[in-house]
């Protein structure tokens, strides 16, 4: 029991910073994936919050985005009330997991992560926080000497489950042996479908890019607006000096 506690616990970092620099090494992690900017595609962003609310939510709340802000994505608050949330739930709420939080200390030691800034706080060396989110998401793979069964390469001996599996299906990791500064180290080379999914891996990777776009959105969801507001402020600096120079030389140029 204390064994599962402990492996429980770790599942609660399952998205902590994973380090990944260059070629892979079995104990290392892996170079991150670029994650697709997909902050001003509403479509994707919609698909992104459906499958944040259907497998994410049950076990991480997002406390500081309430369903109603989901307009802002183009959603009527009928649509959030029909496809988005539980029965318990009304619309001017904040998101909250599933999960008793009693239960998930009581099976857990603790609860886990809040997620509605995990995009913009998980950046590091190998790039944004929303590459590590997609290269985390995508690279799961069955290892039957885990708790769980299941492991990750970009945070190896992971303790949470993949949760998506049905959308992905099993894969296998495929490496290749290499000499690194006198070391044989496993450098990873590609995948091999074992069982599929219901979602072939190209819609699998898509789904995953819009998921990790609705939570980088969800993150500051105002980040969009204050791009634009401030690419027109600063063209209006822009002018605005340009007005007071002219001015200045008027001014100034009968005065010797």
């Amino acid at each position: 029991m204390k064994t599962l506690k402990k492996l429980a616990i770790g599942g609660l970092a399952v998205l902590a910073l994973a380090a990944g620099n260059g070629a892979f090494a079995a104990s290392e992690g892996i170079a991150w994936d670029k994650a697709p900017n997909k902050t001003n595609d509403l479509v994707a962003l919609q698909n992104g919050a459906k499958l944040f609310v259907n497998y994410c939510l049950n076990c991480h709340s997002a406390a500081f985005m309430r369903y109603n802000r989901l307009t802002d994505i183009g959603l009527t608050e009928q649509q959030i009330k029909d496809n988005l949330l539980f029965a318990t739930d009304k619309v001017g709420e904040t998101m909250k997991a599933s999960i008793d939080p009693k239960q998930a200390k009581e099976w857990f030691g603790g609860n886990p992560p809040d997620l509605t800034v995990i995009a913009r706080s998980r950046a590091g060396a190998g790039g944004s926080g929303a590459d590590y989110l997609y290269t985390y998401l995508r690279t799961y793979y069955r290892d039957d000497t885990k708790a769980t069964g299941w492991n990750n390469l970009a945070f190896p001996s992971v303790a949470m489950p993949h949760v998506l599996w049905e959308l992905s299906g099993e894969r296998k990791p495929l490496f290749e042996e290499k000499e690194n500064h006198g070391q044989k180290v496993q450098v990873f080379k590609g995948w091999q479908q074992v069982t599929p999914g219901s979602m072939s891996p190209l819609q699998y990777d898509q789904a995953m890019a819009d998921l990790v776009g609705y939570m980088q959105w969800m993150g500051e969801p105002a980040q969009n607006t204050r791009v634009r507001v401030g690419v027109w402020v600063l063209l209006f600096l822009l002018m605005f000096t340009f007005i007071a120079w002219r001015l200045n030389a008027s001014f100034w140029k009968d005065i010797k």
